[in-house]
């Protein structure tokens, strides 16, 4: 593996990290919690942010957080299967294709929410659970994944999951 700045990926990517931030306020908006701030890109850490009231209700807290994973990866999928129809069946390279596979894997990339996204989580689940609720349960695991998950983008584990999703979910699908 070999390094690239963040910052390059990023600017590389920014689609997804757009649309990364659009779920967080999609899921805000649907779940009426009230938004302060919006930042939708800009070369800073964190590339993006939305700041909301905080809620005590944890299915939204879980949406909130977990909006960009089920958002980005349904665009993902959504963009990449019309590009990659021409590319598989008829050996058609057309410009748009490409255009619209680079589009879907680098929103793809940014599917994963973030380590903060992962505290937000945790921290209510810990309470939510202790009452049984199967959702905060089952929320544990997943953010252990998320921070698993971060960890491993230094070895391009964000790439290798938007490749997953835009090529290899549609291989799957239309070759069987």
């Amino acid at each position: 593996m070999f390094f690239i700045p963040g910052i390059v990926i990023a600017i590389a990517t920014f689609p997804g990290v757009i649309v990364h931030e659009f779920a967080h306020l999609l899921f805000c908006r649907l779940r009426k919690v009230a938004v302060f701030e919006v930042c939708y890109f800009r070369f800073a850490n964190p590339l993006g942010y939305v700041i909301h009231e905080n809620t005590t209700n944890f299915y939204t807290t879980f949406l909130i957080s977990m909006g960009p994973f089920f958002v980005n990866t349904l665009l993902c999928l959504l963009i990449c299967i019309p590009a990659y129809m021409p590319i598989s069946f008829f050996e058609v390279e057309h410009p748009l294709s490409y255009f619209l596979m680079w589009l879907g894997i680098s929103i793809g990339m940014h599917a994963i929410p973030s380590n903060q996204d992962a505290n937000n989580l945790y921290e209510q689940a810990k309470t939510e659970a202790k009452s049984g609720n199967v959702l905060a349960i089952i929320s544990f695991p997943i953010t252990g994944l998320i921070y698993l998950f971060n960890i491993l983008r230094i070895v391009w584990a964000d790439l290798f999951y938007g490749i997953a999703i835009g090529v290899g979910l549609p291989s799957l699908i239309f070759k069987s």
